[in-house]
């Protein structure tokens, strides 16, 4: 048979390795008192957040991804050489085009590479995740790179007390390649709701609204929240994908070992783990040093896991996320890296 009309075969896909990335300078709640009228303790009661960290000037999502990723490459024992495709999660990528995929696979010098940004908000990192896993699966990638970066403080509006005191900048980056044990995706569930469009939303920058004088002036190229409407969204939904998940699997919540959801707000992390039976012991929460990273926060909550020994090779582990769009995801998955 012709080579080239091989079906290629369905693998599980493993990650290889994991590294992310923060910028060195931090932006704590004590500094937002002097900035808009808010105080330490309404932001930490609220959201559980207490110092996020924040860009210098001229510092873009490509550098960020380009330092987590050089470090994700080196932990799997590969060379940018060896990355035959790239997919970066973000809502702020460096400019609307060339891709943010494509400045990285330059900075990288990952010649071999091809790939694309995938604008999922929040949900950027486990719908690149799951992209990426199905084309090593299938056989189409040998070892994908998948990055999950932002810098949020480029469209947040330091004026507004609602949406300033969530959001910080973070990168995190995993090499995803084939598995041979039982280590790897075990499923996914991924689902979009655009009617909750308007509720998180940038409003000016594309084509509908391009850049103009009123646009500027109406400061409409900053990120726009009906926080209460995406609460109750996150909060539901979260619980929904995962639950369906789970019992399309057959598992039961209690045999996870660790959950791992989008760091957007901790009372959204803590209900969705009440309602589905999971224990807090079991249930990852950073968001105190980080704030909202968007893409970045499901990575940076697994290094920190990895790091305090919380997730360890064998483990079954749960990841969930809902971003703008609405955009859902649900990722079951045994955990493959030691520690």
């Amino acid at each position: 048979m012709n080579a080239s009309l091989t079906p290629r075969p369905v693998r599980r896909a493993r990650i290889a390795s994991l590294a992310t990335y923060v910028p060195p300078k931090v932006l704590s709640n004590a500094d937002l008192e002097k900035m808009v009228d808010t105080s330490d303790e309404w932001i930490r009661q609220r959201t559980g957040i207490r110092e996020r960290h924040i860009v210098d000037p001229g510092v873009a999502t490509s550098d960020l991804a380009a330092a987590a990723s050089r470090e994700a490459i080196a932990r799997a024992g590969l060379t940018p050489s060896d990355i035959d495709f790239i997919v970066v999660g973000t809502t702020t990528p460096d400019m609307l085009f060339p891709s943010t995929a494509c400045l990285l696979q330059a900075k990288l010098g990952a010649d071999h590479a091809w790939g694309y940004d995938l604008l999922a908000a929040c949900s950027g990192f486990t719908y690149a995740l799951t992209t990426a896993s199905q084309m090593v699966a299938s056989g189409a990638s040998r070892y994908a790179l998948v990055v999950g970066a932002d810098v949020m403080s480029s469209i947040i509006d330091y004026t507004d007390r609602t949406t300033c005191v969530l959001f910080g900048d973070g990168a995190g980056a995993v090499i995803v390649e084939a598995s041979d044990g039982e280590a790897g995706m075990i499923d996914f569930l991924n689902y979009v709701d655009g009617h909750g469009g308007d509720a998180l939303c940038m409003p000016a920058g594309g084509s509908l609204r391009p850049a103009s004088k009123e646009t500027i002036e109406g400061r409409l190229h900053y990120v726009k929240q009906d926080g209460q409407s995406v609460f109750r969204f996150a909060v539901r939904n979260t619980e929904d994908a995962c639950r369906r998940l789970l019992e399309r699997n057959g598992i039961d919540a209690s045999h996870i070992d660790l959950f791992v959801s989008h760091q957007a707000n901790q009372r959204i992390i803590r209900s969705a783990a009440e309602k589905l039976g999971i224990p807090d012991e079991k249930v990852v929460i950073n968001i105190e040093r980080f704030g909202n990273t968007t893409a970045g926060t499901i990575p940076l909550a697994l290094n920190d896991a990895v790091d305090e020994g919380r997730l360890k090779a064998g483990d079954l582990l749960l990841v969930a996320s809902v971003g703008a769009g609405f955009t859902v995801s649900a990722i079951l998955m045994r955990w493959g890296l030691k520690a």
